[in-house]
């Protein structure tokens, strides 16, 4: 009997029971067997509001866009994207599909393309299986999907309101114990606490691990046990993505922020795991299966997206065996456009940003490298770049020596990968650069050993100095019988100071003994082109070099030892009469003052260049933990001792926004603003003083009234005991005894004495 046959011979209720069940089996049937509009097009995009053209300016079209793809860090193939046609119209449908090698490179190219101007109209780019999934949701005209909800507008506030401050003041942080405090850095040194709603400014949650200040002062950065958060805004506090972004990574250690502070790489030791069926919907949401065991991942700040994630390194053997792992690994360029690695031995990988593609899709192969650094982009180069007329970016490698091939410094441009300069060395040990801030110099610190010698262990130094901006890159080497363990330009300038040794106890390591150094400056000479010694300090003790920011003024510490604990402060430019000013090189070195911080760990200028910190952090196990700040003539104007005292960090700033015609007219006019500047100090020290005199008076007040009450309390003491006596209230200004001091000549005798 067939089905039909079975539903006649039922009554209505029993049929409508009977196709109740046929449908109930259907569904399942439709569940089992459904069809996962994600599953085979993860890597397939759709990109809408395209142009609608005819045949003639198809090919046009597909490279103009494929451009645009390229510039947006997502490049696809010509065979890779596919045009729908309307035969009828002879045009395009106004969409494309674009498929790329995996899913990983769509969502780049999603998060890179969507939104994009191309012409006069906006891209609209979605995931292919997204079209399906949306299309079929089931909900009414002007309804939201169940679990959906509309999220309110709300306004950030300013990221960089702290730079409006009526006095100019910068901002620092001190970090004791659990405790994280910022501080107003006012005149002289007094500190006043960053306030928010009246009360100063702290956060429980900042003490976990350590802090950092994103490079232009932004961000305040704090790491945790599970993740990184970013805090911004006036009161550096706020709801989550609003004035605070977190970024997931367990077990996080390290942190690097891109120059111009849109992205930033996070490092753990602890690699990633499978977080599929995580209870913690943060892992599960952040990071995928292909991210299992990789320890580096590189984050879009503001979008809190993850770019890319990359495996450990594997460590590279030395002499001594195998080496720690450098930090950064990752090099970003300065316009934030790439992000580098250097494959030690093989080449180095360039990756476009924000897409995290390889460059041309292969790394440059480079047989031998060891290491290279981007050059930084001056002022000039931003504005050219922002006119269309900048010049490509450019990093400086070296390779070292290998069958009978010298070592070779070479600066390659990119993207295009061509050699500017190359420069051969020989008996290397090692390379170390060092550009200036501006891109207008590079040194490469060349540690050499002699030619026959056994060890390769570093004896001698040649500093291979380039002139960036000049013809050729021209080279100038200066050579040293010494090692030279530090160097650094003077910023905005030509002029670098370098520390030098001989003395035979240098690296030894051995207690109580103090090693002796040279330091040594150095200016370009204008007339003849080349680098020549101004000045030479011989016999110090210090041992490291900071420059102010704004250049001119440098300080000399000694740090590392464990009895001496100077810092000098130097100006290479003091005059005492303008009118006795000498050209001569060097006449105008002059040491402004010295001092000492004991236990001395850490130094950084402020960033205006009239504030310098010294710092002793317990991490490292200094004997009195605490800062100081001094002003840049070396007068110590605070001192702060502090048990388990950790960190002292300026907050950092950015680019002055004033042009140059600006800067040179404050310059002009400098002497009318510090009559303002004069006349603020004065009624800020009246007012110190009048507050000083203020306290005063309210303290004694107070001792007074104090005494009067005891003494009213003795008096009724005694009246209840019998014994009523009246206390006076001795008045100890009115006993104030006055001396006087006669001197009287009585004899005055004179006596001749003849030889």
């Amino acid at each position: 009997m067939s089905e039909f046959e079975k539903i006649e011979g039922l009554t209505e209720e029993e049929q409508l029971d009977f196709e109740a069940e046929l449908q109930e089996g259907y569904a399942d049937i439709e569940d089992k067997y459904a069809v996962d509009t994600q599953q085979g097009f993860e890597n397939v995009l759709v990109v809408d509001n395209i142009p609608v053209i005819d045949e003639g300016k198809k090919q046009k079209l597909v490279d103009r866009l494929r451009q645009l793809f390229a510039k947006a860090g997502a490049p696809i193939e010509e065979d890779d994207i596919s045009m729908p046609w309307d035969d009828k119209a002879a045009t395009n449908k106004g969409f494309i599909f674009l498929t790329y090698p995996d899913a990983q490179q769509a969502e780049n190219a999603l998060r890179a393309l969507d939104g994009a101007s191309f012409g006069k109209s906006t891209l609209y780019v979605n995931r292919f299986g997204d079209i399906e999934r949306y299309a079929n949701l089931p909900v009414g005209e002007g309804e939201l999907p169940t679990g959906w909800r509309e999220k309110a507008f709300v306004e950030k506030d300013h990221l960089r309101s702290w730079l409006g401050d009526s006095a100019g003041r910068d901002q620092y942080l001190t970090f004791r114990d659990t405790d994280v405090a910022i501080w107003w850095n006012g005149r002289n040194g007094n500190a006043e606490p960053v306030k928010v709603d009246g009360k100063p400014l702290k956060n429980s949650k900042w003490g976990e691990l350590y802090l950092q200040w994103s490079p232009l002062g932004t961000y305040l950065t704090s790491l945790h046990r599970v993740g990184v958060a970013l805090w911004s805004g006036p009161k550096l506090d706020g709801p989550i993505g609003v004035n605070v972004l977190r970024f997931t990574h367990p077990g996080v250690r390290l942190i690097q922020y891109s120059p111009c502070e849109n992205y930033l790489v996070t490092w753990s030791e602890d690699p990633l795991e499978n977080f599929e069926n995580h209870p913690n919907a943060a892992l599960r949401e952040t990071f995928g299966p292909e991210d299992e065991g990789n320890v580096f991942v590189v984050w879009d700040i503001k979008a809190q997206r993850v770019l890319r994630t990359f495996p450990p390194e594997k460590p590279v053997q030395g002499e001594d065996g195998p080496q720690q792992m450098p930090w950064p690994l990752f090099k970003w360029s300065p316009d934030d456009a790439y992000i580098a690695k250097v494959n030690v031995g093989t080449g180095i990988s360039v990756y476009e940003l924000p897409g995290m593609g390889l460059l041309d899709k292969k790394s440059i192969k480079i047989e031998g490298v060891q290491n290279f650094e981007w050059c930084p982009m001056s002022d000039k180069d931003f504005a050219a770049r922002k006119a269309g007329k900048g010049k490509e970016c450019s990093f400086v490698f070296w390779t070292p020596e290998a069958q009978n091939q010298p070592a070779r410094v070479s600066i390659m441009s990119i993207p295009s990968r061509n050699i500017l300069r190359a420069k051969n060395l020989f008996n290397v040990t090692d390379c170390k650069f060092y550009w200036q801030n501006q891109g207008d110099y590079l040194c490469v610190k060349v540690d050499r050993h002699a030619r026959k010698a056994k060890s390769k262990k570093a004896t001698f130094c040649n500093l291979e100095l380039f002139r960036v901006r000049e013809k050729d890159y021209p080279v100038e080497v200066i050579e040293f019988k010494d090692y030279v363990p530090q160097f650094a330009w003077e910023p905005q300038g030509n002029r670098f100071a370098i520390v030098s040794s001989n003395d035979p106890n240098y690296g030894q390591g051995i207690p109580g003994v103090v090693v002796k150094y040279n330091i040594d400056f150095y200016q370009l000479d204008q007339k003849k082109g080349d680098f020549i010694a101004i000045k030479h300090l011989d016999g110090k003790i210090a041992n490291t070099l900071v420059w102010s920011p704004r250049g001119r003024h440098i300080a000399l510490a000694t740090i590392g030892s464990s009895q001496k604990f100077d810092v000098e402060f130097w100006d290479l430019d003091f005059v005492v009469d303008e009118r006795r000013e000498t050209s001569e090189p060097g006449a105008n070195v002059t040491m402004l003052a010295s001092g000492e911080h004991y236990g001395i760990t850490d130094i950084a200028w402020d960033p205006s260049g009239r504030y310098l910190a010294t710092s002793a952090s317990a991490w490292r196990q200094t004997p009195e933990p605490g800062y100081c700040i001094w002003d840049f003539k070396g007068q110590q104007l605070v001192h702060q001792p502090q048990d388990r005292f950790k960190q002292f960090l300026w907050r950092n700033r950015p680019a002055t926004l004033l042009s140059k015609d600006q800067i040179k007219k404050v310059r002009k006019e400098l002497k009318e603003y510090s009559r303002t500047f004069d006349e603020e100090d004065a009624a800020e020290e009246n007012r110190g003083s009048a507050e000083k005199l203020a306290q005063r008076q309210r303290d004694i007040s107070e001792w007074n009234a104090w005494r009067s009450r005891n003494n009213k309390k003795l008096s009724e003491r005694r009246s209840e005991l019998g014994k009523e006596k009246k206390v006076p209230i001795v008045n100890h200004q009115d006993d104030e005894k006055v001396e006087e001091i006669v001197e009287e000549l009585i004899d005055e005798t004179e006596e001749v004495v003849v030889g």
